[in-house]
Order: C-alpha cells, then structure tokens, then sequence
C-alpha cells in the first residue's frame, strides 16, 4: 500500500489524521520543574537544595535591587527616597518582606534583598520582570535600578528561551528549505520531504514531552530546541537517502510504484540501522547522574523514532502520488545511467585516491591529528557570568554590585543542616574567604545559613573557597554546602563521571551495531576509529576557534558528552550508507570497484546531508546561550569533516588498501 500509487493516498491521509489528532488533543506534557532538575544525583549542592525545599518559609530564591548613583555619592534624601521603595516592596507584591536597605561604605550604591515566590521558571521571571518595572517607576531622579541575584538570573535564563522554539523551527525550517532547493534543484520536490519532516518534528516535540511527562523524567528549555534540529537534521537525512535510491531506481523501471518499492526496501536496512544506532545511543543518557541529561536523552530516541518512522512510512506514499515530474526539471527517465555507473565528481574524486591510497591516508591522518591538537589545551566549566552570548542585566548588576560590596554578595552560599546550627555557624565564620554569614530561615529542623564570600560567584577563587567550607564542615555529616558556585562544582564532577561512563558504552553499542550489520571485525573497528578521529578533530579545532575570535573561557561541562554522542551517533548514519552500498557493489564488482561505485552512488548524498546537518545545529546559535553555540559549531564542524573528508576519502582510501581484507573474516563473492 505505500508505493502503491492508487493506495499510498490513504497513508498520507491516515498520517494527517494521526499528526491531526496528535496536536489537537494531547498538547505539550507538563511537569513542575524541581530546583535538582539540573544537579546530578546524589551531590553536596543536590542535599542542600532537598534540604532547602523542606523549609517552612515560602520564599525559594532571591533577588537584589541594586541602587546605585549617577554620579557621586546616593545623598541622605535619596537614601530616604530609596527606604520609602523598599518598604513598597515589602507591601506590595507578593515577594516577602526585604531586608532593610544596605549602603555601600563608598556611598554609591546600596541594596535590599527581596525574597521571592514561585514554583517554576515562569513564576520567577514574571515576578523579576514585575519588580524591574516597579523599581524602574520609582527609583528618585540620578539613581539607577537594576535587579540581580539568583531569581534575576533564572529570569534572564527564561527570557532568553521566550519564543525560543519558535524562532528556532522557523530558521531550521527555512536553512533545510534553502539546502533542498539547492541539493534538488527542483521548485517543487523540495517541499515533499520538508512537509513530511516538519510534520515529524511537531509530533515528536509532543510525544517526547508527554512520555517525559508520564514517566516523570525531567527536561528543560534547552530540549525541545536540541530534539527538534536533531529531528530536521536526521529526518531529512533518511530523506535525502532515499529520495536518492527512487531517483536511480526511476532510471531503471518504468513503474514507479516498483522503483520505490525497490528504493524503500534497499534504504530501510542503513535507515533502520542508523536510527537503531543513534536511539541506542541516545538511551545511554539514562544513565547519567543529571535528571535533565537523561531526559534530553529519552526525548531526542523518542524523536528518532519518530523521524525514521515518518520518512520509512509516509515520505514513500507522499512521493509516489506524484508522477516523475515531482523532480522537474530534472526528471529521471527509464534507459537513464544510474549514480555508480557514471563519472560523477564523486567518482572522479574515488578515482583519483585509488591511484595513491596510503598518500591520501597519510595525508588525511596528519590533518586530522594537527586539527585535533587543541584536544589537549581544552579546558571545561563556564562560569555562569559566561553562559550568555549577550550579557543581561542581571550579570552587569552583579558586576556592579562587587564594586562598591563583597564580590559574594549577589549570590550568597547556602549551607543547609539539621545539626546544632550555631557549631555549623562558628565554623562557617572561621573559613577563610567568608565576608560574612547569617541565618536566614529555620524550620524543620533544617537551618539555613546564607554566606557571602569576597570572592566572585564561580571564580577560582570562589571554588575553592566552597570546597574550604565543605571541608570545614565535614564533621557535621547532616550538613550540605549548596549555591550556584557549588552547584557548578558538583556538574562538572557530574559530568566527568557521566563522560567516563557513557562515552564507552556508545563505543561499544556502536561498534556492535556495525559488527552485525556487516558481519565483519576489520571494517567496525575502522570506521569506528574514523569517528573518533573526527570527534577529536572537531573539539580540537573548535577550541582553537573559541578561545580565539569567539573569546569563550571554557567549554561548557555538558559539551564534551552530548558532542561525542551526536558526532559518533550520527557519524555511524554515513558510515552506514557508504559500507551497506559498497557491499551491496562488492557482491558482484569487487571490493576495489564496489567501493568505487559505492561512493560515486552515494557520494553526492553523504555530502548533501552532511552540509545540511551541519547547517542545522548550526541554528542552534539563534539560542543566545553560549552551551548551545558550542555545542552547534563542534557539531558543525564535525559533520562537515566526516562528510567531506574522512567517509568519502578516507573511509574508501583504507578499504583500497585492504582489498577484501577489509570485510575478514566475511567473504564476499564478486
């Protein structure tokens, strides 16, 4: 019934009704967000902020109004002006009383710390942004306003995702439109796949987020924008693949319901392999320590399945109610000379590495390894002044608010215990580095001290200060160091042990799927080889590229993983569509002139879809967070390395040396 073309219309309407019934009656699936959704299990700042959760008081975080002059020093009647807008504060919103205003010793600038209510991101950012209009209002001529703390920068966080999605699919969209057009050279067959993927994407935004939902797995803004490009980019990769076998099998049979059915059923094994591979990639997600990690793998497998279900299912039913003049004005006719049985650039480019292999692997190698050499000079964890491309104003208030008070001030420490709270206190006090500390909240049993330090939040200096304190406070083993500085400390340990963890076991599972696939042991381990060379690559010359023109400090902790994973995840994809060709070829031509036509079949399609993928998580740049730029561009990079260089020059360059000894201990009969 799919490349049925009098039937297939039926599982194009049957998939609008599903995609129909989809959107209209399950929506997004919703779950309160829970202040440990982004700290890995089990860590000091995870207990503390459980510990904080349990304490009577309704106030979750806090915000700083920071006043400061114009010019000179704040004068007495503004000082007063200034206590008359705190003690508006204090009666009229929801925020809690604020602690009485604060002057800096230098005169120009003073403070109140406001508590501040609200279950999720949404509650925080709309409170923030209410405060900074009121504050805006009354601050008294020649002062000027700005809100800083934890909650200003959860709600410059949340500001940057509004309308995030939504800018994101609409830029994604339009770079696979351009790519389709260009790679089709068709102003009509470009928009079957698009309409197909982009149905995909919809649907898997929303199944991903109510089997989240339902299975209480957490997620977070950045999700739903990583899952949707991963949707496009892979979706319309299994497109370009098979839209690429119907053309040629168009050349070789009249009826074009049989040349898809032909196409369909020599794609759905490096389909099926590929999404196999990277849904299994993906799951290896759930085994980290970070509740949001694991639920950005289980999204983007459910996606995954998605995709590849939808161009198996629908694209080959959409394309055959068309007759051949869907890929006007280059219409492939019976009698044509199918991709691996002509001189394509790919075949010429094949041609030329048969005549020198061991030079073009050589030459390869060294690039590879030369790219690869700031591998070594990589340092990770961004401080949380750098996670914005632009800086809020929560970040330059807090830089303003370090020069006239303590650099802590803006984001206190917290120490949460339920041992005797005045010990806890006197050796908080006696830790090198503190400014100060008080008791801000008991109830419960619990305590809550809130320590500033003179340094500045996630400076070196800060890390270890908190690690002085934890150490301090080791001998009271009911006693948890938490913060945003010890919350950082704890995701990068986070991070290394989900690396040490995940990064072999996707090896594994990768190089297992291969094995299987080809029945082989020297090909796996190559081509498994080639992806780590690529990833290496990619972080490498991507760190030169960062701290040069880009000027980052750091990578963020999270990008080593997810790069590795979506690099070697979908790195396997060309790897598959390459060798299951070239086995294909092999069978009846040799491994020497199987291969040769394998890359001139699929050369141009690898290419294609490694151009657009890369362009793709590119787009992830349009999100304002740094995390998400690197992660964009060591992809990027990645892709274009793996599509342009090492799987059509240097994948065929290794099996031209082998012979067939690169599918041992398999034989294949030519």
């Amino acid at each position: 019934m799919i490349t049925n073309p009098r039937r297939s219309w039926a599982v194009v309407v049957l998939a609008l009704i599903v995609a129909g019934l989809v959107f209209g009656l399950l929506g997004e699936g919703e779950r309160t967000q829970a202040p440990t959704d982004d700290l890995p299990r089990g860590a000091d700042s995870t207990l503390a902020t459980e510990l904080r959760d349990q304490l009577p008081e309704d106030d979750s975080t806090l915000a700083i109004a920071l006043f400061t002059a114009d010019t000179g020093e704040l004068d007495d009647a503004t000082l007063q002006d200034l206590e008359e807008v705190t003690a508006d504060l204090a009666t009229g919103g929801p925020g809690g009383t604020p602690i009485p205003l604060q002057v800096a010793e230098d005169g120009t600038a003073a403070f109140a710390v406001v508590p501040v209510t609200g279950a999720s991101a949404t509650d925080v950012e709309a409170f923030v942004t209410d405060l900074r209009e009121r504050l805006d209002e009354a601050a008294p001529d020649g002062v000027t306003a700005q809100v800083t703390g934890p909650a200003a920068i959860e709600a410059d966080l949340a500001q940057v995702f509004s309308g995030a999605n939504t800018r994101l699919l609409l830029v994604t969209a339009s770079v696979v439109a351009l790519l389709l057009v260009i790679t089709y050279r068709s102003p009509i067959l470009w928009l079957v796949p698009l309409a197909v993927v982009g149905t995909a994407d919809r649907v898997a935004a929303l199944l991903a987020t109510q089997v989240l939902a339902a299975l209480d797995v957490a997620w977070n803004e950045s999700t739903i924008g990583i899952l949707s490009v991963l949707v496009f980019g892979a979706g319309t990769n299994y497109a370009l693949l098979l839209i690429s076998r119907y053309r040629d099998e168009l050349r070789t049979h009249t009826d074009r319901g049989e040349a898809m059915a032909l196409a369909l059923r020599r794609t759905a094994e490096a389909v099926l392999t590929s999404a196999g591979t990277v849904i299994a990639g993906l799951l290896t997600l759930l085994l980290s320590l970070t509740p949001t990690t694991r639920g950005l793998g289980l999204a983007c497998a459910v996606g995954i399945v998605v995709a590849a279900g939808f161009v198996l299912l629908v694209l080959p039913a959409a394309l055959v109610l068309f007759g051949r003049w869907i890929f006007w004005p280059i219409v492939p006719h019976t009698g044509d000379a199918v991709l691996s049985e002509t001189r394509t650039w790919w075949r010429k480019v094949g041609d030329t590495v048969a005549r020198r292999p061991p030079a073009f692997i050589v030459a390869t190698l060294v690039l590879l390894a030369a790219m690869a050499a700031g591998l070594f000079a990589t340092e990770t964890g961004l401080r949380q002044a750098d996670q914005f491309l632009d800086e809020p104003e929560a970040i330059s208030a807090a830089a303003r608010l370090a020069d006239s008070f303590p650099a802590g001030t803006s984001d206190p420490i917290q120490v949460l215990t339920r041992d005797d709270a005045d010990a806890v206190l006197a050796d908080v006090e006696a830790t090198d580095a503190v400014s100060s500390a008080r008791t801000t909240a008991q109830g419960n049993g619990i305590t809550q001290i809130d320590v500033v330090l003179d340094a500045t939040p996630s400076s070196d200096e800060a890390i270890e200060a908190v690690l002085a304190l934890r150490e301090a406070l080791a001998p009271h083993e009911q006693t948890h160091v938490g913060g945003t500085t010890a919350g950082e400390i704890d995701a990068e340990a986070g991070a290394q042990r989900d690396q040490k963890a995940i990064l072999p076991l996707i090896l594994l599972l990768v190089l297992g799927v291969l094995v299987v696939l080809l029945r082989s042991l020297v090909a796996p381990l190559l081509l498994v080889a080639t992806v780590l060379g690529t990833f290496a690559a990619a972080m490498g010359s991507a760190w030169w590229l960062f701290t040069g023109p880009l000027g980052f400090p750091a990578l963020d902790v999270d990008v080593p993983l997810f790069a590795f994973l979506f690099l070697v995840a979908l790195g396997v994809d060309y790897n598959i569509f390459l060798i299951t060709r070239a086995r294909e070829e092999a069978g009846g031509h040799g491994t020497r002139e199987g291969m040769l036509r394998a890359l001139a079949a699929t050369g141009g399609v690898i290419t294609s879809a490694g151009v657009l993928l890369a362009a793709v998580f590119a787009v992830l740049g349009v999100l304002p967070l740094v995390v998400l730029a690197q992660l964009g561009v060591v992809i990027c990079i990645g892709v274009l390395l793996d599509t342009l260089l090492v799987r059509t020059v240097l994948v065929p360059a290794l099996a031209l040396v082998l012979g067939d000894r690169f599918w041992w201990p398999r034989t294949l009969n030519a």
